[in-house]
Order: C-alpha cells, then structure tokens, then sequence
C-alpha cells in the first residue's frame, strides 16, 4: 500500500511537472465525454449503468496513475470507449439532444412569458383540450396535437403556420375539421398557448410499430423519439385516442388518463400545487 501511494505521488509530480496544452486538451475532453455520457444515462434513468460507468473510470484513473509507464491519453480510452458504446444504444437520446439545439428552449434562456396564469385558467386549459379530443374521437376526426414546452425543434415550428392563440376547444375542433387547410398537420401547443398549427413530423423509423397505425401515429411517434414532448393522437379510421411519449405509446387513452398527461405536463412547471386529488 505504501508503494503504490509512492507511485501515485511520484506519477501525479510526473504529470503536473510535465503538463502543457495538450494535456489540458485531455482534461477537457474527458470532462466533456463524462458529463454528456452522465447526462445521457441520468434522463434514461440507467442507475445501474451510471454506477458501472463511474466505477470503471475510478478503476481506469487508479491504474494510471498507478503505472507510469501508460501515456497520458490511456486514461481517455475507457471513456471515449464507454461514450461510443452509450451513443449507440442511446442513439435516440443522442439524436434527440442534437436535434434540441434548435429548439427556442436550447437558444434563448429568458423566463417564459407565458407561466403567469392561474390555476383556473391552466384547469380549463386542460378541459378545453380534453373535450377537443374526446369530441374529434367521437365523430373520427383525425388530429395530432404535440404537447412542447418550449422543446419542439425550430425547423419543426418553421414547417407550419404561427399562430400564438389561446387554448379553446373550439379551435381546436376547427383547425383539425376535415375540410380546414390546416387539419392534416400537427398543432403545436407550447406552454399555455396554439402555437403553430400544419406543421411536419418526422417519422418514425422503428418497425415493430403496428402495421394498422398509420402516417399520423408514425410522425407523432417520431417527434417524441426525438424531442422531449408529448404527443396526443386521433385516429381518424377508429376514433381511438393514443399518447405518444419518449417512442413508447398508450392507446385507448380515456378521460383519466388524458387528466393525468396533461395534469402532470402543466402542474410540473407549478410545483404540483392545483394537481386534481
């Protein structure tokens, strides 16, 4: 044990003694490759793979620094390894990230004008969307309605028409009436308002998605493999109503469940408070 803290003293006076510029282009690439990995698997919710991640790098700094011998970039390769293995199966998270950047979240940090409502008000938002829903289910009118909070990708936003509305039931049904020009688009309500309707989806490449689902389900599918949203959808052959979130969906969604989407995409922003018992 005293030779190897001997050998640890003598490699980190080693290492500072000789340090320069490409060594501390080193260190900001490990911290750069640690962190975006560790932020990866934090929102995927791999604890398991956190830890096993944190462990190797610890194991992978003590034996170089045990050992000498071992050029400075050795310590890099179990990250940049782990990080190319973590892309790959995380690759929608990835894809997502990268397609964020030009969301009006990722460019702009400045506080949402639109969060000073009251809890009246973001409840009959809720409501509002509900019976829009539930109403286009009843007489099979299809419609797509992503809900954003400030993460749809501008490009996405720029394929539609702007509109900065109110949320009403009323106007929902009539952007997504059979014969409107907007209708066969998606409806983009960010925060507490309509903020673009017609726009396009990408669609989803997964293929185990089922053959009945058509181009509607498959592009609400899509934006939330590669955005953090949430989608809501009506079948217009069935009527049937399915949430779309993260590329996982739920069909069949009746009233409660709908109440617990929406309730938990807006009571989040206010701290739980209005939450329905």
């Amino acid at each position: 044990m005293k030779e190897f803290f001997s050998n640890v003293a003598k490699a980190c006076s080693n290492a500072f003694g000789s340090f320069d510029f490409i060594d501390a282009l080193e260190i900001i690439l490990f911290v750069i490759v640690f962190y975006y990995v560790f932020k990866i698997l934090k929102n995927s919710n791999a604890k398991g793979v956190i830890a096993v991640f944190i462990l190797f790098t610890l194991v992978t700094g003590i034996v170089f620094i045990g050992n000498e011998s071992l050029p400075g970039y050795a310590f890099l390769i179990f990250p940049i390894v782990f990080a190319a293995m973590v892309m790959i199966i995380f690759n929608v998270e990835v894809k997502r990230d990268i397609l964020n950047i030009g969301s009006p979240k990722f460019l702009t940090k400045e506080p949402d004008k639109q969060a000073h409502v009251t809890k009246e008000e973001v409840e009959r938002y809720i409501a509002d969307i509900i019976r829009a829903l539930q109403n286009m289910s009843k007489d099979n009118i299809g419609a797509l309605i992503i809900l954003a909070n400030d993460n749809i990708p501008r490009q996405v936003l720029e394929s539609g028409v702007m509109m900065d509305a109110r949320i009403s039931a009323q106007l929902i049904e009539g952007i997504f009436f059979p014969k409107a020009p907007l209708h066969d688009g998606a409806m983009v309500i960010n925060n507490y308002k309509i903020q673009a309707a017609g726009c396009f989806l990408p669609l989803t490449q997964n293929v185990n998605i089922p053959k009945e689902l058509g181009t509607r389900h498959r592009a609400g599918i899509g934006i939330t493999e590669t955005s953090d949203v949430i989608a809501l959808i009506v079948s217009e052959e069935t009527g049937i109503i399915t949430i779309a979130q993260r590329g996982k969906i739920s069909r069949y969604a009746d009233y409660d469940l709908l109440r617990k989407t929406l309730g938990d995409y807006y009571w989040k922003d206010l701290g739980g408070e209005g939450r329905k018992r």
